[in-house]
C-alpha cells in the first residue's frame, strides 16, 4: 500500500513530505543555506535529478555546483544550452551549422563549428542567444526511449557518432535530454532548467572557440588561460585518430567488430615508438643536456616511458641512467603533514632538495657520487653502494612529480635540463557532443594497476582519487606549459582492453559504500566499449605498466 507522505532526514532533521513532492521543491526550501546553487540531490546514497519525486522514506543531502557531481551536471547542461543556441542560429540563418565538442582545455571545452566560421560576430550572437535561453528558463526535459529508437532518432538528426555509439549498446533504454524541440544524448545528469546556466563565457581560440565554465568561484566563469603546447599535443592526437579513422567510441567499436583492432593496436604503438625515437634523436643533438626531467600526473605511464626513451637514447649512442626522485624523500618522520595529521608525500618539501642539488651538481662537475635509495617499508633513506659518475655520453633520466619545477633543481644550469611533461590525454570522444575526460582514463588505469601491484581494491583507489587530483592541481599542472616537450601516453584502443580488468574490480564495491556512485558511473562508461583481449599488446607497451606483462620492471 502506497503511503501518502514520507519521512525524509535532511541535515540531521526529520521532516515529512507528501508523496510525489519534487526534489526541486525541497531544494528551493534549503537553497538560502547554501552559497552555491543546488543542482542535484543525494537520496539514500543515489544521485537524483531535481525533477525526480519523493517515493520512499530516506536520507537526503544536496549537491551544489561546488561539488564534483554538481560541477559536471552544470557543464553538461551548459553544453546542451550551447548546442540549442547553435541550432537556433542555424535555423535563423537558413544554414546547416553544427558544433563539435572536442576536448577539455583551461576550465572549458574547445569546440569547432561545421558550416560556419567562428569569428567575433558569430560568437557574440551565440552568447546572446544562450543568455536569451537562460532568461526564458526553458525546462531541460528527460525522456527514456528504446535503444533502437535512439539509433533511428540520431540517424534522422544527422548525429552519426551517436548512431554508431548506440549500435553497440547492450542496455535497452537511452535517456534523451531536450530543450524545446532540440534533442540530444548526454552521458550524465542535468540541471532542471536553463535559468540555472547564467555563468559561462565564449572565447575565440585557434580554429574554434572555448566554452568556459566556473571553477572555484561558482558564480563567475573562470579566466581563460591558453595552453598552447597542450592544445597542439591534443590536436596531434586527434590527427592520429583521424589517420586510423577512429575519433569516437562508436568508431573504435566498429574497428573491433570488423576485426581491424590488431592493426589499430600495431599502428598506435608504432606511432608512439616513432615519437619516442624522434625525441631521443633530438636529445642526442643537444650534448649540453645532461638531465632529462620527466613529470606528469598519476598513471601517465612515466616509468615505462622513461625506460623506452632510455632504450632509444642508447640506440643514439648515449648512456642513460634512470634516477627516481622518490629516492630523495626525506625520512618519514621529517615529512610535512596535512592539517589532518597525515603525511603529505606530494609536496616539494617531502624531498631533500638540498641533497638532490648537491648530488646533481657534483655529477655535472664530473665527480663520483653515491646515490641514495629510499626504503618505503622503513621510511628511511639508505645507501647501498650505488655510485654514478658522468662521462661524455652519460645522461641522467630523472622521473618524479616535481621534475618540471625549477625550485627542485635550482642549482642546475637551465641549459643542462630538458623537461618532458607526460600525461594520458585521451584523444577518443564518446560522441560529437560528449568528450571523454582525461582523468577518467587515468583513474581506470590506476584502479587496474593498484589492484595488481598493491592489492588495493577499487574502493580504496576511488576514495583517494580526489586527494591525488588536488596534488596534481597544486604541484604538476601549473608547470606543464614550462615543459620543453609534451608527450601523450594515451593509446586509442586502451579503454577497450582495460574494460575487462576494471569491471570486476568496480563490481566489488558495495552499494552502501560512498564510492559506489563513482563506480557505477565508471561501469556505465565502460559499457560503451566492446572488449579487446590483451594478447596482441607488445611487452614494452605503456599499457603493460597497468595490466601486467611488461618487459620492464614496473
Amino acid at each position: 500500500m502506497k503511503k501518502s507522505s514520507y519521512q525524509i532526514w535532511i541535515e540531521g532533521e526529520e521532516k515529512q513530505y507528501p508523496a510525489g513532492t519534487a526534489f526541486l521543491e525541497i531544494a528551493k526550501e534549503y537553497q538560502s543555506k547554501y552559497e552555491d546553487d543546488i543542482v542535484l540531490v543525494m537520496f539514500n546514497n543515489r544521485l537524483k535529478e531535481l525533477h525526480k519525486r519523493v517515493k520512499a522514506d530516506g536520507t537526503l543531502s544536496f549537491v551544489t555546483t561546488r561539488e564534483k557531481a554538481g560541477k559536471k551536471a552544470y557543464r553538461r547542461s551548459v553544453t546542451l544550452l550551447m548546442q540549442r543556441a547553435v541550432n537556433n542560429l542555424a535555423k535563423e540563418d537558413g544554414k546547416p551549422v553544427t558544433v563539435r565538442v572536442e576536448h577539455s582545455i583551461s576550465q572549458g571545452y574547445f569546440c569547432e563549428l561545421q558550416g560556419e566560421k567562428a569569428d567575433e560576430k558569430y560568437i557574440g550572437r551565440l552568447k546572446q542567444e544562450m543568455l536569451q535561453l537562460v532568461e526564458e528558463a526553458h525546462p531541460i526535459q528527460k525522456t527514456s526511449i528504446s535503444t533502437d529508437e535512439a539509433v533511428n532518432l540520431f540517424q534522422e538528426l544527422g548525429m552519426h557518432d551517436k548512431e554508431r555509439l548506440f549500435a553497440y549498446r547492450r542496455s535497452s533504454k537511452v535517456n534523451i535530454y531536450s530543450i524545446g524541440n532540440y534533442k540530444d544524448y548526454f552521458y550524465g545528469y542535468m540541471v532542471p532548467n536553463t535559468s540555472y546556466l547564467k555563468y559561462f563565457e565564449l572565447k575565440l581560440y585557434e580554429s574554434g572557440f572555448v566554452l568556459l565554465f566556473p571553477n572555484e568561484n561558482t558564480k563567475e566563469p573562470a579566466e581563460f588561460v591558453p595552453s598552447g603546447k597542450l592544445f597542439h599535443v591534443l590536436k596531434e592526437s586527434v590527427e592520429w585518430g583521424e589517420m586510423l579513422d577512429i575519433g569516437t567510441i562508436g568508431a573504435l567499436n566498429d574497428a573491433i567488430a570488423q576485426g581491424r583492432i590488431r592493426d589499430v593496436i600495431l599502428v598506435s604503438e608504432a606511432l608512439m615508438e616513432r615519437k619516442i625515437g624522434r625525441l631521443a634523436e633530438d636529445i642526442a643533438d643537444k650534448p649540453d643536456k645532461k638531465f632529462i626531467m620527466i613529470a606528469g600526473p598519476s598513471s601517465s605511464g612515466k616509468t615505462t616511458f622513461s625506460h623506452r626513451l632510455s632504450i632509444q637514447m642508447m640506440a643514439q649512442g648515449l648512456k642513460p641512467h634512470p634516477i627516481a626522485l622518490d629516492d630523495y624523500y626525506v625520512n618519514r618522520v621529517d615529512t610535512p603533514k596535512h592539517p589532518d595529521g597525515s603525511y603529505n608525500f606530494e609536496c616539494l618539501e617531502a624531498l631533500d632538495i638540498e641533497l638532490f642539488n648537491r648530488d646533481m651538481s657534483a655529477l655535472l662537475n664530473g665527480e663520483r657520487v653515491e646515490l641514495p635509495t629510499y626504503n618505503f617499508r622503513t621510511g628511511k633513506r639508505e645507501y647501498k653502494g650505488i655510485f654514478k659518475q658522468l662521462e661524455k655520453n652519460d645522461i641522467l633520466v630523472l622521473e618524479g612529480i616535481h621534475g618540471l619545477n625549477d625550485k627542485l633543481s635550482y642549482s642546475l644550469p637551465k641549459s643542462s635540463k630538458l623537461k618532458i611533461y607526460i600525461s594520458a590525454l585521451t584523444q577518443l570522444n564518446i560522441d560529437e557532443h560528449n568528450n571523454l575526460p582525461t582523468t577518467d582514463g587515468r583513474m581506470i588505469r590506476r584502479i587496474v594497476r593498484d589492484a595488481r601491484t598493491r592489492n588495493h581494491p577499487a574502493k580504496a583507489t576511488i576514495g583517494m582519487w580526489d586527494s591525488v587530483r588536488k596534488g596534481e592541481e597544486q604541484y604538476i599542472f601549473p608547470f606543464q606549459e614550462d615543459a620543453d616537450i609534451m608527450f601523450n601516453s594515451a593509446l586509442i584502443y586502451e579503454l577497450a582492453v582495460l574494460k575487462q580488468y576494471a569491471e570486476p574490480l568496480l563490481f566489488e564495491i558495495d552499494k552502501s559504500s560512498p564510492e559506489y556512485i563513482e563506480a557505477k558511473r565508471l561501469l556505465k562508461f565502460l559499457d560503451y566499449f566492446l572488449p579487446v583481449p590483451s594478447e596482441d599488446i607488445a611487452k614494452n607497451s605503456i599499457l603493460r605498466e597497468f595490466i601486467g606483462g611488461s618487459c620492464f620492471h614496473v
